[in-house]
């Protein structure tokens, strides 16, 4: 399980018009928002991945980096890019599932085509959402079991600037006896 203030997995994957990305090397002053998308399949992605490249440059100007990925192929992910217009985002692809393991991430099967027609790969994994600080320490982690209800974006822009403002530590890393 992956807990707060400790190190999360490694992560390098190419991208879609950025090059290679790797946790380890960002340079982000306060960290790297580490968004987990279903692929191209998934019609609630899109709106979600959409919310997050309008968001890109505020996330940016608290020196929060971001990132999206799924194990979608090059082409695919190159498809995601072009519907959402992701002109900031930078958009992985090839991730593999045995590194979705690694961040908690839950894996579906196929259940053929989606609500807009597109096949789902044979496996894939669900969303998660990570802020993971510039030391490669999780600060804040969200995984799903399915595509609903996932972090709004404007609240954790509201809560990066509470935590700045009031120096406020990563939470949930207590592991002893209850």
């Amino acid at each position: 399980m992956l807990l707060p203030r400790q190190k999360t997995p490694d992560l390098a994957f190419d991208t879609v018009a950025h090059g290679k990305f790797d946790l380890s090397a960002e340079s982000s002053e306060r960290g790297t928002i580490v968004c987990f998308y279903r692929g191209l399949h998934c019609p609630i992605c899109a709106k979600y991945l959409t919310e997050l490249q309008k968001n890109v440059d505020a996330f940016a100007e608290r020196g929060v980096g971001v990132v999206a990925v799924s194990s979608d192929t090059e082409e695919r992910a190159a498809l995601m890019g072009t519907n959402i217009k992701a002109d900031k985002l930078r958009i992985g692809y090839g991730l593999s599932l045995s590194k979705a393991r690694e961040w908690d991430l839950y894996i579906s099967t196929s259940r053929g085509k989606t609500s807009i027609g597109i096949e789902e790969p044979a496996l894939f994994s669900e969303p998660g959402l990570f802020v993971v600080n510039p030391d490669q320490t999780l600060y804040y982690g969200s995984v799903q079991t399915m595509p609903f209800v996932r972090p709004h974006f404007s609240e954790l822009l509201g809560a990066i600037d509470f935590a700045i403002a009031n120096n406020y530590p990563a939470r949930g890393e207590y592991t002893g006896d209850v």
